[in-house]
């Protein structure tokens, strides 16, 4: 089908560290009082610490010079008072901080996620499912770190800096001023590893999702990967993977690293420079022992939040690169929305026109569907047939709003579809997809989330009409067995009528059926005909499918190809057309045309009339018909077989033998 299985380009953008955190600075609405109490807790911590030090001090040169036990009592127990106060107000800071931080992830993650369940069909097509729990995981922690735990740590920091050098200030200006001189050093080291790191960071986050990718895929196709013994293949696609991240996890530890290293060296300069100086004062006699050590304090106390404002700078540097990641998919925009003024009608009746509708999937080379037009009344079944990739499954996505046509409309009792609220939308029409969706849960649960609060009884009449009751009651916990996409438990066959029965728990009006019978055997294929019929009873119902077993039985068969409707009528009279449709018949019911038929296109466009050909003589060979495929590669089929006999009849007849 056009626009489906193809790749679409969505760059990741580069952005500033400001104008991440402006993006998500939102999602903190209702917790910005709390982080202004945990700023306060911090506040309080810094100026307990301080006075602390300042304690030191006159214990230093009171107490301990003097050696007096007098002078010692009232100070320690002022310190002492300090310390728990100041313990108190840390843990009370630290325990809200761990509060918001975590619920600001909440948040993030279900905003995210919910705008990626309203992103249209084919965004998923160009993502890998392994990429994308990746992102919703460590890139949502990252974001948390640049915007919460970032800005209390940058507050924190900052404060706890002014307070400290202040204290030094007030202990010796001159000797604070001389040391001061060498913090931009702080500042110049994480400016020269910043832009290394974020770099670095960014391709660890992309290897991180690739390797996450390369375990969901594996296990989820783990019968291929045995069966086909390709079990070093994936290993070297783990490898690959795994390489790219090891290479990224190690020079981000190398950058960290060299830059922590530098630091402590810039640190030790400090250090000894007030020590230097200090004892210099000293013997000059205008400094004591307990404020050379008060200042020594202040200062081990100083460069720590110093060198945490630069850390954080580096932090929240490589966090940038996973708000890139998340912001790619926030700026992917839903290809549908609900309208404004949603239609007010009720429970429609199921009458459904697709009137004239022209559709192209973004990024497509072609149109998926051009001037279709068709009209399913209450009760009626109308089959949707013909060749792969002719636009039949793109109908169930219109109806279901998925996209709107380009132009045209699709028509719920008259009303567009385009005019429901989505929620509203899809209430009135149940899928049953191609591919049998099962959740992670209980038989009950599986089938209860076509109804949500279904009672128990309405939920066993669901299976029992699904002829789904009996082997439910034969599994282990009946009907609260757990069951998954993956089961053992149930087979193919049994898992439809699961899906069947949820369908008609969900009592929708208009039912859309897309290959129900893909992927069964014929036997099991029997099995679920008779609650489909069950299910479409009374049900505006169209049958997407290349499976003509139920065509007897419908009131009309459509059949598309690339995009066009070429021929419309009941089974009886299409077979006698000897058309497309017919073709298509055969082609169900004699393998032999397998080859041909079902590939070749049933509907061209028109071309002008060719001169006649010169009559034939015997030097001249056998005519042949020349086909095309959706893809545009062309192939050839003669027009008679070894024998001489024809291949193809004027009436479309096989011949015989």
């Amino acid at each position: 089908m056009a626009g489906e299985g193809e790749e679409y380009d969505y760059e990741a953008p580069v952005i500033p560290a400001r104008t991440a955190f402006r993006r998500f600075w939102p999602l903190t609405k209702g917790l910005r009082k709390w982080l202004l109490v945990v700023w306060l807790c911090t506040v309080l911590a810094a100026l307990a610490e301080t006075e602390a030090i300042l304690l030191f001090s006159d214990l230093a040169d009171h107490a301990l010079q003097k050696g007096s036990l007098a002078a010692f009592w009232s100070p320690a127990a002022k310190w002492l008072g300090i310390a728990v106060v100041g313990a108190l107000v840390a843990y009370a800071g630290n325990s809200l901080a761990a509060w918001a931080t975590e619920r600001f992830v909440m948040r993030l993650r279900e905003h995210v996620f919910d705008h990626v369940q309203r992103l249209p069909p084919h965004f998923f097509q160009r993502h890998r499912q392994g990429d994308l729990l990746s992102r919703l995981t460590s890139d949502v922690e990252a974001i948390e770190t640049m915007v919460v735990s970032g800005l209390v740590g940058a507050a924190s920091a900052a404060f706890s800096a002014l307070f400290y050098a202040a204290a030094a200030f007030w202990l010796r200006w001159d000797l604070a001023a001389a040391t001061f001189v060498l913090a931009p050093l702080f500042w110049l080291a994480a400016r020269r590893f910043s832009g290394s790191i974020k770099d670095v960071s960014r391709a660890g986050r992309v290897a991180d999702g690739a390797i996450t990718s390369v375990v969901e895929e594996s296990l989820g196709n783990i019968v291929l990967t045995q069966a086909y013994d390709r079990r070093d293949a994936e290993r070297r696609r783990l490898h690959e993977e795994a390489s790219a991240w090891f290479r990224a996890s190690v020079r981000s530890t190398r950058l960290n690293e060299a830059y922590e290293q530098l630091v402590q060296v810039i640190e030790t300069v400090c250090v000894l420079a007030v020590i230097g100086i200090g004892a210099w004062e000293i013997s000059t006699g205008r400094m004591t022992l307990g404020q050379l050590l008060a200042f020594a304090a202040f200062l081990g106390y100083l460069y720590p939040p110093v060198r945490g404002l630069a850390q954080l700078g580096l932090t929240v540097t490589a966090a940038t690169a996973g708000a890139e990641r998340l912001i790619e998919i926030l700026d992917v925009r839903p290809s549908v929305t609900d309208p404004r003024h949603g239609a007010e009608v009720g429970r429609p009746d199921g009458t459904v026109e697709v009137r004239d509708v022209s559709f192209r999937y973004p990024g497509a080379d072609r149109t998926a569907l051009e001037g279709l037009s068709f009209a399913v009344r209450p009760g009626e079944l109308v089959i949707i047939t013909g060749p792969s990739g002719a636009g039949k499954s793109t109908v169930s996505k219109l109806l279901l709003r998925f996209y709107d046509p380009d132009s045209g409309d699709v028509l719920l009792d008259g009303v567009p579809v385009r005019d429901f609220p989505l929620a509203r939308l899809r209430e009135y029409v149940t899928l049953l997809p191609q591919e049998t969706l099962v959740l992670h849960d209980t038989v009950r649960a599986n089938i209860a989330c076509g109804r949500p609060g279904a009672s128990e009884q309405a939920i066993v009449e669901a299976a029992k009409a699904a002829d789904a009751h009996d082997f439910i009651a034969r599994l282990p916990d009946g009907y609260d067995t757990k069951v998954d996409p993956n089961s053992a438990r149930l087979s193919g066959g049994q898992l439809q009528r699961l899906a069947i029965a949820r369908a008609i728990l969900r009592d929708a009006p208009v039912l859309v059926l897309d290959e129900p019978t893909t992927g069964l055997d014929a036997l099991a294929a029997r099995r679920v005909v008779k609650p489909l019929r069950r299910l479409m009873a009374g049900r505006t119902t169209i049958m997407i499918t290349h499976d003509l077993n139920l065509a007897p039985d419908a009131d009309r068969i459509v059949v598309v190809d690339r995009g066009h409707v070429v021929e419309t009528g009941r089974h009886d009279e299409l077979l006698a057309r000897g058309g497309a449709y017919a073709r298509l018949h055969r082609s169900q019911n004699n393998a032999v045309l397998d080859t041909g038929e079902l590939c070749m296109p049933l509907w061209e466009e028109p071309q002008p009339p060719e001169p006649a050909p010169a009559p034939a003589s015997a030097a001249t060979p056998a005519p042949a018909y020349e086909y095309g495929h959706g893809d545009g590669q062309g192939y050839t089929v003669p027009s008679v077989l070894p024998d001489g006999r024809p291949l193809f009849r004027d009436e479309g007849v096989w011949p015989s033998g």
